[in-house]
């Protein structure tokens, strides 16, 4: 084999020596830095070079291992583990799994507003130097000191890639040392690669600090270097890059009209657990992402696809593949004709990464898990959970800042270089980052891992890491760990960082308070198990009573709630049967209006897309605003090719929505990207109930961010300001209950059945399966949306000029008509096809006024009111197509033996 070192050797002369397995472990690439022209890449590190993720842990844990027979069980309970980032930062913290009850703490380049600094320090050959320590304990680094001038039992275990001049690691010793004095230090590398005038300083550095200070690596070694060869590196890479240009200018540049569509994966990442060691991680956090990790692993598998399920890594027609080709041959990277693959496609023409339109294997034989800079660990452990649970070949690498060379030469480690803008608002402005050896590596999918931080519109962007990984391969899912910040906050500021120092400890740093553990919410319930929708559809924020009875007869429900004996949300009416004549004219209104309802969904989640950001996460209002999200979020993945988050939560009019989704939304999203949808206003009380309800949930939990306004198919009443239209017209899936939401029920909110840290309650209707057209509605429509891209885009341009200001129309109607019918309560007035059809569907009707002209949007309500006997009558001057009054004296007289509503007199 071609060691992947050689390509920089030949040229450069520079030698790399040490023992047997280091040119196994790594190999050597040029990069653009005035301090260190060469960089050592390594195999087993999982930042440059894809490798399978068992090897990378393994690598990390057998250190920590080894460093636990070093101090003996009585050290190591002891024991702290600190990381260096960005490229240590996964490797020290399977060196701290590999400890067992070590906490672990890793630098960060990423500073979080609040977090007080215990210190910060410089690492002279990085790209990026400065690095700053934020535990959220600020005792962890101090060990058993107690105080200021007791020296600590605990032992600082500091790890690192490599040890090579050893200046960041005894610089960091140092200035730690100053402020928190222990007896033992135990440094840990994958390769010690000091020169010989390096290894004396170690010995000299304890002498120095009066503690004993031990190195454990896996392999040891030294670079070579001769005379001027940072200069001569800094030329060739030079003179590397401009070959480079030229070529690309003259092969030109591909690009896809149709890009593959993302798929975002819900991994269900434990609430309170860290996404990594910035703040600290603790064995307690370790024991919960232990816990979770094959619930992760299996929510990534399936979203994979059902093909890569089985363990044998069979080929389509049932044979393992054992890396031979149909031939017999060994697949040995050259082509049928004997040609080496140089990256043409079989027309000559450069292959430019655009995947060919032949249908790609159902399954997929290689995935690559893509971590993010400095998010290592998580990826990582879901990567290792991942290879566990199917047969496909899992790699591992993750994403960098480090600028490298890339040179596609098999004796050279950087074959391949995806270049795409920081995506995580970096505190040192807008930059390039990296990924390497992804491109041409053949993966059939690549799981891109960022934290929630870097879940940015950089990210989704044309010229995005998502946008550049699509070319590469058949598949690209995204999956986001909430970012972890402390509770607590410290309340002074600390001076920045400076050049010139190492560690700068601070003197006057407030102690902060230590963050209680949040409460565990349970995951979303998706589909199949609650709801006909499938499972990426939707997931909703509830908690199944299917097994509950809630049901009960609709005058008794009427008579309950009207007396004030109960409140609505505390019991279900029977879910509506449709006749066989009202499901045809259900499917008659749907083929009428599925262009208009098209329409309207693309204007108003274009405009969402505009004015709330390209990544906003769909939160709607069950039951009636589900549809609605499910075509919103359909509309993205057709129109821009991303999956967008979907979520459903309760909210009941009088006791406001539900707190604890809020609180699980806030755990796993930016408050600010959530996006609340419905699928109508009718006079606006659930949306001045929602505005009530997130200025209570704030001032009460302390969380803020989330933004009130509701983003609604029509609005008749002009009540929002983000809507596809204003105009009153029939949404067919109001026309039915359950069975054109996903078979759900309303949602229920009683406190014998849902308690304090409960989701609100619904039921999943199984057994009305036989009837339900959920899925039927939403392709209906969907199969419009290609037919209505241009008055969409017609909309939306007016609509983003338009005074979109709430009027409020409605309310004042509302207003009117109950106190022109004798009602004097607004509750009972219910304006609005839609709100019209639940009244018949589900409440005790007295009347219906209808817009004196109306036609096929009212052909429904009046086949509705013939059924119940309900009296129709035509008004003018009505600002909706027709309003629904419930009887407002309901009494059981009120229901005659047939059980019709009776006129009033």
């Amino acid at each position: 084999m071609v060691w992947s070192g050689s390509w920089v050797a030949e040229r450069l002369g520079v030698e790399l020596v040490g023992d047997g397995e280091l040119r196994e472990l790594l190999g050597l690439a040029l990069r653009r830095n005035p301090k260190r022209a060469h960089l050592l890449v390594s195999h087993v590190l999982g930042k440059h070079v894809p490798q399978y993720p068992s090897v990378v842990y393994g690598a990390g844990f057998e250190l920590g291992r080894r460093v636990r027979e070093l101090l003996g069980e009585a050290g190591t309970r002891r024991a702290v583990v600190l990381g260096y980032a960005e490229t240590a930062t996964g490797l020290g913290h399977a060196v701290a799994d590999g400890l067992g009850a070590a906490p672990y703490l890793h630098s960060t380049r990423r500073p979080v507003e609040g977090v007080a600094r215990a210190g910060g320090f410089e690492e002279s050959h990085s790209h990026a130097t400065s690095h700053l320590l934020l535990p959220e304990d600020p005792d962890l680094l101090a060990g058993d000191a107690g105080d200021a001038g007791g020296v600590a039992d605990a032992v600082l275990v500091l790890v690192d890639d490599e040890f090579s001049t050893g200046n960041t690691v005894l610089n960091t010793i140092r200035a730690l040392h100053e402020r928190y004095p222990r007896n033992r230090y135990v440094i840990v590398a994958l390769v010690d690669m000091r020169s010989p005038s390096d290894r004396g300083r170690l010995a000299e550095f304890a002498a120095e600090t009066g503690a004993r200070i031990d190195l454990v690596a896996r392999n040891s070694g030294t670079v070579r270097l001769p005379d001027g060869v940072l200069e001569k590196g800094q030329a060739l890479v030079a003179a590397e890059e401009a070959a480079q240009e030229v070529r690309a200018t003259t092969v030109g540049v591909g690009s896809r009209s149709h890009p593959r569509p993302c798929t975002r994966v819900e991994l269900g990442w434990p609430v309170g657990v860290p996404d990594g060691g910035r703040h600290g991680f603790t064995p307690a956090h370790r024991d919960r992402l232990e816990a979770a990790l094959p619930a992760m692993a299996d929510r990534i598998v399936a979203a994979l696809g059902e093909g890569i399920r089985s363990e044998d890594a069979a080929l389509p027609d049932g044979a393992p593949d054992d890396g031979t080709l149909s031939d017999g041959a060994p697949d040995d990277g050259t082509l049928s004709d004997g040609a080496p693959d140089d990256g043409t496609l079989s027309d000559g023409a450069p292959d430019d990464g655009t995947p060919d339109d032949r249908a790609l294997d159902d399954r997929a034989r290689r995935v690559l898990v893509l971590g993010f800079e400095e998010l290592m660990y998580a990826p990582l452990r879901l990567a290792t959970a991942l290879e566990d649970r199917i047969g496909a070949e899992v790699r591992y690498s993750t994403t960098t800042r480090s600028p490298v060379l890339a040179v596609d030469d098999p004796g050279y480690a950087i074959r391949t270089r995806l270049v795409f803008p920081a995506h995580d608002d970096p505190a040192d402005g807008p930059g390039d980052r990296y990924a390497y050896n992804v491109a041409g590596a053949g993966f059939d999918a690549i799981v891109a891992v960022v934290d929630s931080t870097a879940d940015t519109p950089e990210l989704h962007a044309p010229d995005g890491l998502l946008a550049r990984l699509a070319p590469h391969t058949a598949q690209v899912l995204l999956a986001v760990v909430p970012s972890y910040i402390p509770q607590a906050r410290a309340e002074a500021a600390t001076p920045d960082v400076t050049p010139a120092a190492a560690v700068q400890p601070e003197a006057s740093v407030a102690t902060p308070q230590r963050q209680e553990e949040p409460r565990m919410l349970p995951e979303p319930l998706r589909g199949p198990a609650f709801s006909s929708y499938a499972p990426d559809e939707v997931g909703w924020l509830l908690q199944d009573l299917s097994d509950t009875e809630l049901e009960a007869p609709t005058e008794e429900r009427e008579e309950a709630i009207q007396s004030g004996g109960a409140h609505y949300a505390e019991s279900l009416p029977v879910e509506y049967q449709p006749s066989e004549q009202y499901q045809d004219l259900f499917k008659a209104a749907l083929d009428l209006s599925a262009a208009r309802i098209a329409r309207a969904v693309g204007a108003v989640t274009e405009t969402v897309l505009a004015e709330r950001g390209p990544r906003p996460v769909l939160v709607s209002l069950a039951r009636a605003g589900t549809p609605v999200g499910v075509l919103m979020r359909r509309w993205a993945r057709h129109r821009h090719g991303v999956d967008l988050p979907h979520y459903a939560v309760s909210i009941v009019r009088g006791r406001g929505i539900d707190a604890n989704a809020l609180r699980w939304l806030a755990a796993h999203h930016n408050p600010a990207d959530v996006v609340f949808v419905d699928g109508w206003t009718g006079k606006g009380a659930i949306t001045r109930e929602l505005a009530a309800a997130i200025a209570e949930f704030e001032d009460s939990d302390g969380t803020e961010g989330f933004n009130p306004e509701i983003a609604v198919l029509a609005d008749p009443g002009g009540c929002v300001r983000t809507y596809g239209t204003r105009e009153d017209f029939l949404i067919p899936s109001a026309c039915l209950n359950s069975t054109v939401s996903g078979l759900i029920s309303r949602t229920v909110l009683r406190s014998d059945l849902v308690g304090p840290e409960d989701f609100h309650g619904a039921k999943f209707y199984r057994e009305l399966a036989g009837s339900d057209v959920s899925g039927h509605f939403l392709d209906t429509v969907a199969e419009r949306f290609g037919e209505v891209t241009d008055a969409v885009d017609a909309d939306v341009k007016e609509l983003l000029a338009a005074d979109r200001a709430p009027t409020w129309e409605g309310w004042a109607a509302v207003e009117r008509i109950s106190e022109e019918y004798g009602i004097h309560d607004v509750n009972l007035v219910k304006p609005g096809v839609g709100e019209t059809t639940r009244v018949l569907l589900r409440r005790v009707p007295w009347k219906i006024l209808a817009k004196r002209g109306a036609g096929a949007d009212l052909e429904h309500i009046r086949l509705l009111a013939r059924q119940r006997g309900v009296p129709v009558e035509e008004v003018d001057a009505l600002p909706y197509t027709c309003v629904g009054l419930i009887h407002p004296k309901y009494t059981r007289g009120a229901t005659g033996a047939d059980g019709k509503a009776v006129e009033s007199k």
